[in-house]
């Protein structure tokens, strides 16, 4: 899946052990560069027995689910599977807007509003192509919960992870205040993966819904 850069967050706390909306508006494509260092401490989200750690310098990207009814463009006919369980389908999956589709490649996933699939979703991903599904999935094949699904390349399936105090966009701006709230003020939890490529060293990636 590919993805927005939002944020660079300079500390992000990391929870030892694993747990079996609306979203933010998307925003530009960025990137930044921070300097890299790591702590140990207590994380703000650690539970008793739990043993937490800050890690500094990641860059935060943000994934969502495109709307069908806020894309436009000429139709495109879309081939792959009709479920889940299936690799490079050629079904017809309907026709939707040109920069729908684009953007269901970009982020993995995209909610159906017109035609027989309406209610529906249309998701992606580079080993499975196109399929219909009836919810956003994650690479594990689970469903993406907004604000607490996220992906990180190097940090093991399970993880779960908070953000501890935000930085600067790579124009140098700071993050907004509502923004920077919003992420830290929820537990994320390392269930979906990058598409190959797509990912690297320090960065996170979160579900926003």
């Amino acid at each position: 899946m590919s993805r927005r850069l939002l944020v660079a967050v300079l500390v992000v706390g990391l929870v030892a052990g694993c747990t079996a909306s609306e979203g933010l508006p998307p925003s530009s494509p960025t990137t930044t560069t921070t300097t890299t260092t790591t702590t140990t401490s207590p994380s703000p989200t650690t539970s008793p027995g739990e043993v937490g750690t800050e890690s500094v310098g990641w860059q935060v990207t943000v994934y969502y689910t495109a709307v069908e009814s806020f894309h436009s463009g000429q139709a495109k006919q879309v081939t792959g599977c009709p479920q889940l369980e299936c690799q490079h389908g050629r079904d017809d999956l309907g026709s939707y807007p040109k920069d729908f589709v684009q953007a269901v490649q970009d982020e993995g996933t995209g909610r159906i509003t017109s035609g027989a699939h309406a209610g529906g979703y249309l998701n992606w991903s580079s080993d499975t192509g196109y399929w219909l599904d009836t919810v956003p999935r994650n690479a594990n094949g689970g469903t993406l919960e907004p604000f607490r699904s996220a992906a990180a390349d190097g940090l093991a399936q399970g993880s779960r992870i908070s953000l501890v105090r935000c930085g600067r966009t790579s124009e140098g701006t700071a993050v907004v205040p509502d923004v920077c709230a919003k992420l830290s003020g929820a537990t994320w939890q390392i269930t979906d993966a990058f598409t190959p490529g797509l990912g690297g060293d320090l960065h996170i990636d979160l579900y926003i819904g």
